[in-house]
């Protein structure tokens, strides 16, 4: 463990007062095992086996600068995935190419953590590990993967779309709308009346933390025990203007299919909550539940507050993510 690391807070649920993972971290994440949150090598390239490093990269998808190396839990510690093993978990280690590189693990950790703990979103499980040089990565829990091992049909948004990088070139993720998107659940999901406004929940949590990469691959709808499916749970939740100068919205044609745009926006250039109630009405949720929705978001609880200032950011982003977030929350409750 590197000098001066200190653990005050659990690296999962970030619950006060623990210098490794809380019990409750312990039992979603690892089935109970007391696994650390130190990393038994410095790190992949140097102290892990070339071969293996290389191989369960092959087998995970690298999205952008950010690498994604399929893992497994070997009895107590946490590894990458030997030839022919089934990952269980996924691990991103610090990127390349961004500001603020070192605070991305913590960027994503503290925004699945709001996004389940504050708003009762469904989420991957997740949490931060460190190497042995102290080093943050971020590992996620596969959903896609049951406890027998057996994979679950998952499909990406991207693939229902029918877009690919061979069909419609190197954007091709980014060039949609969340109208559209919705469209798909409709086709796609037989339950999409109570899916939509999972949906809709997850559009404006994405839009309140300055998410600007939740493009098509970062939707999935999964199979569920019965056959059919819903929506997966959310993942690869992040403040991106940390990090980049983005847009408000991932896909090039935004929240609608047309060129709607409201009057608070044609004014300002943000989507405020005519937007997103207009949205709502197109994806057919009903008046009264797309309130409720919003309701939920429109102030900024004492948890929230709370995670960010235990989170494993730096104070200096800490005060910059929740700035994001407060003025994202001005927007939105624009009418």
């Amino acid at each position: 463990m590197e000098e001066g690391l200190v653990i005050n807070n659990c690296p999962g649920t970030l619950a006060v007062g623990f210098d490794t993972y809380s019990p409750k971290c312990l039992r979603k994440l690892f089935g109970g095992k007391k696994v650390s949150p130190f990393l038994t090598f410095n790190n992949l390239k140097d102290e892990w086996t070339g071969e293996l490093f290389f191989a369960s990269r092959k087998r995970a998808s690298i999205s952008g600068v950010q690498q994604k190396i399929s893992f497994v839990l070997d009895n107590r510690d946490l590894r990458p995935i030997d030839e022919g093993e089934q990952g269980t978990y996924i691990l991103k280690p610090i990127p390349r190419d961004l500001r603020k590189v070192d605070q991305v693990p913590a960027n994503e950790h503290l925004s699945m953590q709001i996004a389940q703990q504050v708003f009762g979103l469904e989420t991957a499980e997740n949490c931060l590990v460190f190497f042995k040089n102290g080093e943050p990565a971020y590992l996620t829990k596969r959903f896609d993967v049951g406890t027998d091992g057996a994979k679950k049909r998952q499909e990406d948004f991207a693939t229902l779309a029918g877009k690919s990088s061979d069909s419609d070139g190197p954007d091709y993720k980014y060039n949609y709308s969340y109208e559209e998107i919705g469209s798909l659940i409709k086709q796609y999901l037989p339950v999409w009346r109570i899916e939509m406004p999972k949906f809709f929940a997850l559009l404006i949590f994405n839009y309140l933390i300055s998410n600007g990469d939740a493009h098509l691959k970062n939707f999935s709808i999964l199979e569920t025990p019965s056959g059919d499916f819903r929506l997966s749970p959310a993942y690869d939740l992040i403040n991106t203007h940390l990090h980049v100068d983005d847009s408000d919205f991932a896909l090039d044609r935004g929240l609608f299919a047309d060129n709607f745009q409201s009057p608070y926006r044609l004014k300002r250039g943000h989507a405020s909550k005519s937007d997103f109630l207009e949205l709502a009405r197109r994806l057919e949720i009903k008046p009264t539940i797309a309130q409720q929705v919003l309701h939920k978001f429109v102030d900024t609880p004492a948890l929230l507050l709370g995670l960010i200032e235990r989170s494993f950011l730096s104070e200096k982003n800490k005060r910059a993510y929740l700035q994001d977030y407060r003025s994202r929350l001005n927007l939105l409750l624009e009418k």
